[in-house]
């Protein structure tokens, strides 16, 4: 038996400030599909200036809501394949 691999690039890009950091997610799927999500973090004032920690919680929301956005799509392609109604497992 043959398997092919298939890869996926996912691209992250942050814009930061002193006070909030906002990541942009994006996935290029083999069928020339865009996927695009955003998330953000903010500083309290009192915690110290960590970009890198600012990076990672936007970054990680920003790949969970495209995840979020990838979940839905497949369901969609399952229910117009099947005539059928799946049920997406939400995490």
């Amino acid at each position: 038996m043959m398997h092919t691999a298939v890869g996926w690039h996912v691209d992250l890009e942050f814009e930061e400030d002193d006070r909030q950091t906002r990541a942009a997610a994006l996935v290029r799927l083999p069928d020339g599909t865009e996927v695009r999500a955003h998330g953000h973090a903010n500083r309290h004032h009192t915690d110290s200036n960590q970009p890198r920690v600012g990076e990672e919680i936007a970054g990680a929301r920003a790949l969970n809501e495209l995840a979020m956005q990838m979940l839905t799509k497949a369901h969609g392609e399952i229910d117009d394949a099947s005539g059928r109604i799946s049920h997406p497992i939400h995490v």
